[in-house]
């Protein structure tokens, strides 16, 4: 259980994909649905199309073109969105992210949804889970036109919501987005280590790391802010 000061955390802002859903949606549409649509579209092999897509993926990773359905529309000439819907009965959210947002809100603490997904995936995501019925705000960081792992992004992100980076805790499966908001100066930082359900839990030693929120509940109920 990650031993977090919960009486000095007012500000809680989450990661969506792999963070409070599971990743295995996106990883099953990105690695092998999209390749596979891109390469019957071109008359070429899935092994051509993956290879293709792999390339692609890593000249734009971390920027916001990586998260950009309509970069990738235009990139492609496919329907993203129509390409997700065929997959989507594979978005679901973790077994322990409702009861962790839960008792989150329940303790009085602000929680706040930080996404770099595009509007349109986000709306896609909210219409299968949810997920807006237990956050407070919800923020794609396509607003700003730049991602979690810039500076810039955390500058304006902090003069939307004016949070208080040392009573502030975020969550994400990524690590160097986590070490972005370490360098801005984020106090409380927190690592999904089981962000795909079908794959193993992950070795994090670089951030405290959690596979199940629900081990928390206790910690956060029993310990309101006090500053």
């Amino acid at each position: 259980m990650p031993d977090l000061p919960w009486n000095k955390i007012k500000t809680v802002l989450l990661d969506m994909d792999g963070t409070l859903l599971d990743l295995h949606f996106d990883s099953h549409f990105w690695l092998e649905h999209l390749p596979r649509k891109y390469a019957r579209a071109q008359g070429i092999s899935e092994a051509q199309g993956k290879e293709y897509m792999m390339a692609e993926y890593r000249q734009v990773f971390g920027t916001i073109d990586w998260y950009c359905l309509d970069y990738w529309a235009d990139k492609l000439k496919l329907d993203i969105m129509q390409a997700k819907r065929e997959v989507e009965h594979l978005i679901s959210l973790r077994d322990d992210s409702i009861p962790f947002m839960d008792a989150l809100k329940a303790s009085g603490r602000e929680v706040i949804l930080v996404t770099n997904a595009h509007p349109d995936s986000l709306s896609l995501k909210i219409e299968h889970t949810a997920l807006d019925s237990h956050i407070d705000t919800l923020i794609s960081t396509h607003e700003f036109g730049v991602t979690k792992e810039s500076q810039v992004l955390w500058q304006k992100l902090q003069q939307r919501l004016g949070f208080v980076s040392k009573h502030t805790l975020f969550v994400d499966d990524s690590m160097p987005i986590l070490q972005s908001a370490k360098d801005f100066g984020i106090a409380h930082l927190l690592a999904v280590s089981n962000p795909d359900s079908q794959l193993p839990i992950k070795n994090v030693t670089q951030f405290l790391a959690t596979h199940d929120y629900r081990t928390m509940l206790s910690d956060i109920e029993n310990n309101p802010f006090t500053g």
